[in-house]
């Protein structure tokens, strides 16, 4: 059973154009394919890349810190209470005003001094500036490197200046040893970031961040095997050109450098939208949906892996979204809150006197001269 169902899946019909089987991508007369055990490579790499991470985050992204003036805030004690933590942990976060009301009887506690246990306790699990910014400086570096490998690796080619080129001669096109590597480092990110999201810093868009990567390492994969490997250098490049800037401005937000963080926010949101608003659908997407056809009959394949392109898109014009509402909010000097951060609770005092934290999970913050801003970032 598991024979035939691999037969299915290899079908040629399913991921090559008519008259075509794998046999016509083998490697002969100087020509050299992608093969599917090409990609199994990139798992290893990938626990690679987590202990290069590791190191990183230690020895060059916490001396960073240090300099750039970035601490760790002191975060209040929660008290021990064996009936409010079985609370917390079994059934609710967030308990609802007769739950408070309940679990003060319980605890000879008055409902202000439970909601401020759970407050606090809700803060105690966010995690802390610190551990924000070495996951942005990580980020920074390798998407910064990507973008530069990446302009190394295309700058030459002609489909980098023609998109009809991606098709000329598809699918028996040899592979070039910059593609091998550009696909397998940035295969190999990604699914770092799969197996690290239990322990990265976790904002609101948890589940479409996990949509994104899938999808990203779908893409990637069914390109390779495909052999739709120009369009897939293409689209890689696209989107880590904003990456590059996002990263940057949470850095300069998490220490504090606020006109520089503001200035780098805006920039990030031009490209965002440039890159994966203008470029993306109107350059990649029609490239991959438009030419094709007139070189070979369209299949699976062709609806397949502009199927993938479209969820990115979604995915685009979710991110778009937010980043619209926050700059409308920045303009017009009302915006109060993150859209996107999981923010931290103000949290009063015995005294009833109110001390606010400025901690915030990933957001960043703009000045609008009428004090300070939280602008949510975004993948």
């Amino acid at each position: 059973m598991i024979q035939t169902i691999g037969e299915w899946f290899w079908w040629d019909r399913l991921w090559l154009p008519v008259n075509l089987t794998w046999a016509d991508l083998e490697d002969k007369d100087g020509r050299v394919y992608a093969k599917v055990s090409d990609l199994y490579i990139t798992l290893p790499y990938s626990v690679v890349f987590l202990i290069i991470r590791y190191v990183f985050e230690r020895v060059v992204a916490t001396p960073f810190a240090a300099c750039l003036g970035v601490r760790e805030k002191n975060k209040h004690k929660v008290e021990s209470n064996p009936i409010l933590e079985h609370f917390f942990t079994s059934q609710s976060k967030t308990p609802a005003k007769a739950d408070i009301q309940g679990l003060s009887k319980k605890c000879s506690w008055s409902s202000r001094q439970v909601e401020r246990w759970f407050r606090r306790r809700r803060n105690q699990e966010r995690p802390g500036v610190l551990k924000k910014f070495r996951e942005a400086s990580w980020r920074f570096v390798f998407y910064l490197g990507a973008l530069i490998g990446g302009l190394i690796a295309l700058y030459d080619k002609p489909w980098f200046y023609n998109l009809r080129e991606v098709w000329t001669a598809y699918p028996k096109q040899s592979m070039l040893e910059s593609q091998y590597w550009y696909y397998v480092v940035e295969m190999s990110f990604y699914w770092s970031l799969l197996f690290s999201i239990t322990f990265d810093v976790k904002r609101k868009d948890f589940k479409e961040q996990i949509i994104h990567h899938l999808a990203t390492l779908t893409l990637l994969a069914f390109s390779w095997c495909g052999n739709y490997i120009r369009v897939g250098t293409l689209v890689m490049l696209v989107h880590d050109a904003s990456d590059v800037f996002l990263e940057s401005a949470k850095i300069f937000n998490y220490a504090k450098w606020e006109r520089v963080c503001n200035s780098i926010f805006v920039l990030f949101a031009v490209v965002f939208m440039v890159t994966r608003l203008v470029i993306f659908p109107f350059w990649i997407i029609h490239c991959t949906w438009v030419y094709p056809p007139d070189y070979y009959p369209v299949f699976f394949g062709y609806y397949f892996f502009n199927a993938m392109l479209v969820i990115l898109l979604m995915l685009h014009i979710f991110w778009a979204y937010l980043i619209l509402r926050m700059v409308k909010k920045f303009l017009f000097g009302s915006l109060t809150k993150d859209e996107r951060s999981d923010n931290e609770e103000e949290d009063d005092d015995d005294e009833g006197e109110n001390s606010t934290s400025e901690e915030h999970d990933g957001h960043l913050k703009v000045t609008n001269g009428c004090g300070r801003r939280d602008v949510a970032n975004h993948h």
